[in-house]
């Protein structure tokens, strides 16, 4: 499968970093550092637009070296790009620590991966099949 992608960024497409890896590193392309203060986010531009076949989605996640290091992470997780937008990707990064976060240009701050969906069509119905499981959730099945 090939997407096609506009790099307006001064940065390198993203690739993937070993042959299993299943994201992709996203930079940031900004002309001045932002700092972000705890409990703050803010949108960071990544200068790429691109274009998914239909049937598939891109999915912005945070990085774990960030998130574990700095407490920095994508406040919607997973971030979804759907195959019609063409618009800039960005990603809506959240300062978690105690201490503010400073962004550099070319810095790698999410990932994204390409993933198959489908759309299934809904039915509505009155009653479902029952499970052992049933209605249980949050941490139900880790009750015995």
């Amino acid at each position: 499968m090939e997407v096609k992608i506009i790099n307006k960024s001064h940065h390198p497409l993203p690739q993937y970093a070993t042959p299993l890896s299943a994201g992709m590193d996203l930079r940031a392309n900004i002309d001045s550092p932002i700092t972000l203060a705890p409990l703050a986010r803010t949108l960071v531009p990544t200068g790429l637009y691109m274009a998914l076949p239909a049937g598939y989605e891109a999915q912005v996640r945070p990085r774990s070296g960030l998130a574990l290091k700095k407490g920095i992470t994508v406040l919607n997780t997973p971030g979804t790009i759907d195959a019609d937008y063409r618009g800039e990707i960005c990603v809506i990064l959240v300062n978690l620590s105690s201490e503010p976060f400073v962004i550099n240009d070319g810095e790698r701050i999410a990932q994204m991966v390409i993933a198959k969906h489908e759309q299934p069509a809904l039915v509505e119905v009155t009653t479902l099949d029952e499970t052992e499981r049933g209605a249980g959730g949050f941490g139900h099945s880790g009750m015995k």
